[in-house]
Parts: structure tokens; sequence; C-alpha cells
């Protein structure tokens, strides 16, 4: 009885060690497939599709083929719309993939159509993997155009419009750049400003400055169109106020200043001469001799506005010179400039303005230690605030202040 309790014991304890070590070792023994890092595209699927006639992979279709297939597609572009209106989007999706395999049997064009239609709305969307899938259809394309010796202009055109819509601005520059090279062999002078214009704002709409600037920089040198001119001008001083390089934006800027005198534009060339005044005020942080150059541009922005009543701008430019005096120890300037501040405010029915103007020459006639004199301009600004439900706080802090003393 003793054995066979001890021989029921050794099987028991056996079975469970084996039960224990067999998936162990198993485990150990069954190498993990790798994981499939993205699914292969549904865009390079080869099954042949009952729309496509017998044949269709072996010789081009006939046009009469081609209009028919071309009709069959529109149906499933509808159907796919059809399908994401109600909220299938996996279906639409599925719709909108077979449509893409079939296009590229209307031609190159059409099909690159077509995936710049589907890419936009897949980024809407945000569907990512579709982007994906359009995004390395148009690179094999791409590939395609790179062997031939003459690459159509209006298919490359196309291929840089389709990576726009799915946010691919490099790969875009590619595309445009070959373009370039197309019109510099032509020596289509027209066709270069055209396209470098393209390659600047892509370059500037995705913020990569350096090489929107050398492109507008290229453009300079070709462009004769005053618009042309004036265009990239504006926008390389934009570009150099962005990385914060004054000397360029101030060469960009005196060359803008030419074309507008020429037209008598003087509204826009006294808002330049106050952001030329800008640029001089930041380079006289490290050469002080062109404080002098601020003080020239801020007054001639105001004497200019001033003339042809534009009295917002004239305010804002004697708002820069009473801030610039004050910095620079004139108080004299700054008070005086303050009083033809309050005018230009008054004018331009400013009476927010009005009340800052008038705490900024109390401000200073405290500083001169005039303090009747900064007592009336505290309580005129007080008025004002009062009339504007405005914060009164400040103006009541110095007028007791100013009382006290007195």
């Amino acid at each position: 009885m003793l054995n066979i309790q001890r021989l029921s014991f050794t099987i028991t304890t056996t079975i469970a060690i084996c039960l224990i070590w067999t998936p162990l070792t198993l485990a150990k023994e069954k190498k993990p497939l790798p994981p499939k890092e993205f699914p292969p595209s549904p865009l390079e699927i080869t099954v042949p599709d009952p729309l496509l006639p017998q044949g269709a992979s072996q010789q081009p279709l006939s046009l009469e083929e081609k209009r028919s297939l071309e009709a069959a597609l529109d149906k499933l572009n509808r159907e796919a719309i059809a399908k994401l209106q109600a909220g299938d989007t996996e279906g639409a999706f599925a719709t909108w993939n077979r449509e893409l395999r079939l296009r590229r049997y209307l031609g190159t064009l059409a099909e690159i159509e077509a995936l710049k239609r589907v890419g936009g709305i897949a980024y809407t969307r945000n569907n990512r993997q579709q982007i994906r899938y359009i995004t390395q259809r148009l690179q094999v394309i791409q590939k395609q155009l790179e062997q031939q010796q003459t690459p159509s202009v209006q298919i490359l055109q196309a291929l840089g419009e389709a990576y726009l819509q799915v946010r691919s601005p490099n790969l875009a520059v590619e595309a445009y750049n070959q373009i370039l090279i197309i019109a510099r062999g032509n020596s289509d002078v027209a066709a270069e400003v055209e396209t470098l214009k393209t390659i600047a704002k892509i370059h500037l709409d995705w913020f990569d400055y350096p090489a929107a600037a050398t492109t507008y920089e290229r453009l300079l040198v070709l462009v004769s169109n005053n618009n042309d001119v004036e265009q990239s001008l504006q926008d390389l001083a934009y570009i150099y106020d962005r990385t914060k390089q004054p000397r360029k934006a101030i060469d960009a800027r005196k060359k803008l200043s030419l074309i507008y005198r020429q037209r008598n534009d003087f509204a826009k060339l006294s808002a330049l001469k106050l952001a030329i005044g800008a640029d001089y005020e930041v380079l006289a942080k490290e050469n002080s001799n062109l404080v002098d150059e601020a003080f020239k541009n801020y007054q001639e922005a105001y004497t200019m506005a001033w003339d042809f009543q534009q009295y917002v701008r004239a305010a804002e430019a004697l708002q820069r010179l009473v801030s610039l005096y004050i910095a620079e120890g004139q108080t004299e300037d700054a008070l005086q400039t303050s009083q033809i501040l309050l005018q230009a405010e008054e004018r331009a029915a400013n009476f927010y303005g009005m009340m800052n103007a008038y705490e900024q020459i109390g401000k200073i006639y405290l500083q001169r230690q005039e303090n009747q004199s900064a007592l009336a301009a505290f309580q005129k600004g007080l008025e004002l605030a009062q009339q504007l439900g405005s914060e009164t706080d400040e103006f009541t802090q110095q007028i007791e202040k100013i009382s006290g003393r007195s």
C-alpha cells in the first residue's frame, strides 16, 4: 500500500514538472516572428480588377476604353465620398485606393491629380497611413520621371502640388527644382522666375527662412518687373526680421524705398521709414553711433505721415521718438515730442492714445520735478480714463503722491 502511494506521488510530481517546464522549453525553441513595420501599400496591389479590360497590363488602353474606365472611376470617387459622409471612413479610403490603383491606366497626369485630391482629403482627416501610401506612390512616379530624358513640366508641376497636399515640402521642392533645370536649359527666364517664386513661397510657408532668403536673393537677380521686385524685397525684409538680421533688413527696405518714391507711394514709404528706424534702433544697442539714423528715420516717418494725414502712423512714429529720447536722457525733446504725440492721437480720435500720452507727459514732468505741470497732465489723463471706463489707479496714485508733496 505504501509503495502504491509513493508511486502515485512520483507520477503526480513528474506530470506537474512537465506541465511547468514544457511551455517554457517550447517558448525558448520557438522564435517570435519579427513584426512588420508597415502593412503593404494598397496602391501597389496587382490583382486584376474587373473594371479593367482584358490585356490592359500588356498594352495601352484605346480611347474608348479610357473613356469607359474614367467614367467608372469617377463613379468610384462619388461612392467613396458618400461613404465618408456616412461615417464609413475605412470603406471610403478602401474605395479611393481602388480608384487610385486604376487611375494610372489613364496616364501619369491623371494618376497624380487623383493622388493629390485624395491626399488632401487624407490630410484633413489626419489619416497618416493613407498619406504614407500616397507619398510613397508619388515618389515612385518621381523616380520614373527622373529616368526620362525630357520629363513633362506639366507632370512635374502636378507632382509638386500633390506633395504639398500631403505636406511634404522637401519633396515638392525637389520636383520644382527639376522644372527649374528644364527652364534654364531652355533659357526660359519667365518660367525660371515663376518656379523660383513657388520654391521661395514653399520655404517661407514652412519657416525655412535661410532657404527662402537664398531663393529670393536669386530671384532679385532675374526679375525686372517692379511688382516682382517689391514682393521679393518685402519677403526678404520679413525673413531678415524673423532671423534677427537688422542690417540685411535695412538694405532690403532701402531698395524698397526707391520703388515707393518712384510711385509717390508715401503711405508705404512712411511705414517703411518706421521699420528702418526700428532696425537702426536694434543696431544702436551695439553701435551707439547708429542712434542718429534711428532718430532720422522715425522723424521722416512722422513728418511724411502727418503731411498725408496718416495720424495713426504719425502717432506710432512719435511714440518711438519719445521712447528713444527718454532712453537717451533727452527729456526736453521727449516732452516736446509728447505734446505733438498728444495732438496726433487727438486727430486720430484715439482717446486711449491720448490718455497714455497724458500719463507719459506727467511722468516726464515729474522727472523734471515740475510737479504742478505733472499734476495737470495726470488729472487730464484721469478724466479720460474715467470716460473710457479704463483703469484709474495709476492716475489717482500719482495725483495723491503729488498732492501730498504740495
